[in-house]
Order: C-alpha cells, then structure tokens, then sequence
C-alpha cells in the first residue's frame, strides 16, 4: 500500500503539470515550421551553436525524434557544432519536462535543469564543432536542399492555412504521439520513484549518493538509457528524496534524456568516430561539473530542495490532479482516446 500511496502521490501531482506542458508543446509544434528551424539553425560558430541549443530546448522531441531533424539540418549544411548542439539541447529538456520539473523538483532544480540542459548542448556543440570538418557523405537530399531557391513558399502555405487547422494538427502530435512516446516510460519512472521513495531509507543513499563518482557513474549509466525528459523527472524526484544529493540526481537528469544507443549510432555514421568520442567526452564532463556546482550552491545557500518540492506539489488543488490525471489515463490508451475523439464534434478519431 505504501508503494501505491506514494506512486499515486507522485502522479497526481505532476499530471496537472503535464498537460501543461503537453498544451504548449502542441502550440510548438502548430506554430514553427521546419523550414524555419533549418533558417534559424544554418551556420556555424558559437553564435549558431548557441542558437541551436537554446531553439532547440522547447520542442517536444525525444532523443530518437531528434534525430531525423538534426539529421537534416547537418545534411542541409549546417555545421557539426550546431548540429550536435541541437541534438542534445532539444532532448534534453521541453516545454513538458519543464512543467513537470516544476512540480516535482521545485523551482530551483526546474532552472538548474533547464540551464544545465542548454549548457551541456552549448559546451558539447562547441566541442565537437572544434574538431577540423572533414566532408562526410550525403545521405539524399533534404528540404533545405530545394529551398535554395526560395523557402517562401512553404512558409506561404503556412501562412494560408487556417489558424484552427495548424492548432488542431499541434494538439493532436501533443495529446497522441508525444503522450504515446512518454506515457510507458513515464509509468515505468512513477513505479520506481514511488518504490525508492516507499522502500530506500534516506540515510542509505545519503551516504553514497554525492560527490564525483557516483555522478560519473549516473553519467554512464544515463548515457546508453532510451528515458525522455519527462519520465526521467519523477525518478530524479525519488532519487533525492531517497538520500541522493541534488546535484548526482541532475547530472541523471542530463545524461539520460540527452542521448540514447540509437542516438550514439546515428551520430558515429553521419560525423564520425572522432566526432562521437568529442560528444561522449562533452556530456560526461559538463554533466558532472555541472552537478559538482549545483550541489555546491545548494550547500552554500542553504537551500532546502526536498521542502521545495513539497511545495510545489501543494500548489494545485487535489481535485485538479485527478481531473488531469483521469484525462491522461484516457488519452494514453488509445481505444479509448479514439472514442473520445469520435464523441467531440469536428475531431479526428
């Protein structure tokens, strides 16, 4: 019972957050088109590094549905750097993972992971963008290849479509396939944040759960993990609340959505072995120094991360987080999201 209590406390305090997330990620998705990510994202250079890390950290993509995108920024000429930046910031952390964050780590590890997420993607682009380019093949060409000529007119169909039509098409991508994606995942870390919540005392992991080696090792066992950003939070919240310093949970928070096995594949085919080895190195190092720093500031400043999640957590009323919590439920299994979808008027099933 102890484990179903703190399961069911952990969910219905996030859910509320994460529809929230789901919503802004869908008016994401409905209102920035590709063509003008691959425009933000050209170049080369600290400045387009920079860029593609910060632009990249909303969208609601996975580690594995980052991939096709970054794939065809770097094929459509943009540099190892911003295409690598890209590929870790966008993964790493989204407009879901943020209000989840919120809700169950508290306000200053929401912003640390934030930062540490866009920083790692920076640290990481510049790194292997360092390296000297060699030419690598071209797999096809991509979208950026036919709008050499002009990409105003995808842009126009854009602009000629419907408000109400692109916003439905983000909603149904946010409530369908981003909630396919995260939903066994993020049922997997409720159980196991709710099991080492339930069962782990404090004092066990307390006493192991800081300090550099155990943040190399969640580095390295967060490195090949296929987690999202998302179903990684409540894990992170059982971590510290079972006695891991926050800075050791942040650095689980980093390593594991970042990257994945097929991420790491995908990466050594397209840039090379030099290029994989600069982007393993980057993350591990600037994953650890950045928890090393966060639990530094959180022993200086005093500052009390457990009680800040439990306040966040009291935010919202307990009547709203069944509401949210019962609404995921049905759109997460599929019949009955279907069955929904054919009961609203004007919606696709």
């Amino acid at each position: 019972m102890t484990l179903l209590y703190e399961t069911l406390a952990i969910a219905l305090a996030a859910a509320p957050w994460l529809l929230l997330g789901l919503l802004a990620a869908g008016l994401v998705k409905a209102f920035i088109p590709e063509a003008m990510l691959q425009h933000w994202l050209g170049g080369r250079g600290i400045a387009a590094v920079s860029r593609a890390a910060v632009i990249g950290a909303p969208l609601p993509l996975c580690s594995c549905g980052a991939i096709p995108t970054a794939l065809a920024l770097h094929r459509g000429g943009a540099g190892r750097g911003p295409t690598t930046a890209f590929l870790i910031g966008t993964p790493g952390i989204g407009v879901d993972s943020v209000a989840i964050s919120y809700a169950l780590l508290g306000p200053f590890m929401m912003a640390a992971r934030a930062l540490g997420a866009v920083s790692t993607a920076i640290a990481t682009g510049l790194l292997v963008g360092a390296a000297r380019e060699t030419e690598m093949p071209r797999h096809g060409t991509t979208q950026t290849d036919c709008c050499a000529g002009g990409c105003d007119a995808p842009a126009q169909q854009d602009r000629e479509q419907a408000m109400y039509t692109r916003l439905a098409g983000g909603l149904r991508y946010a409530f369908t396939d981003v909630l396919d994606d995260i939903s066994v995942w993020l049922l997997i870390g409720l159980l196991v944040a709710g099991i080492m919540i339930a069962f782990i005392p404090p004092e066990t992991l307390a006493t192991y759960g800081s300090g550099l080696l155990p943040m190399v090792f969640m580095a390295l066992i967060g490195i090949p993990m296929y987690i999202c950003a998302t179903a990684a939070t409540p894990i992170a919240a059982g971590l510290i609340l079972a006695g891991v310093s926050p800075g050791t949970a942040l650095v689980f928070l980093l390593a594991g959505p970042i990257t994945s096995m097929a991420t790491l594949g995908v990466l050594r085919r397209e840039l090379g072995a030099g290029a994989l080895a600069r982007y393993l190195t980057g993350i591990i190092v600037s994953s650890v120094l950045l928890g090393t720093l966060v639990d530094l500031l959180v022993t200086r400043a005093g500052l009390d991360i457990a009680g800040q999640m439990g306040a966040a957590r009291e935010l919202l009323p307990q009547w709203l987080g069944w509401m949210a919590l019962l609404l995921l439920a049905v759109l997460a299994v599929r019949p009955a999201r279907r069955a929904l979808g054919r009961a609203l008027p004007g919606s696709a099933p």
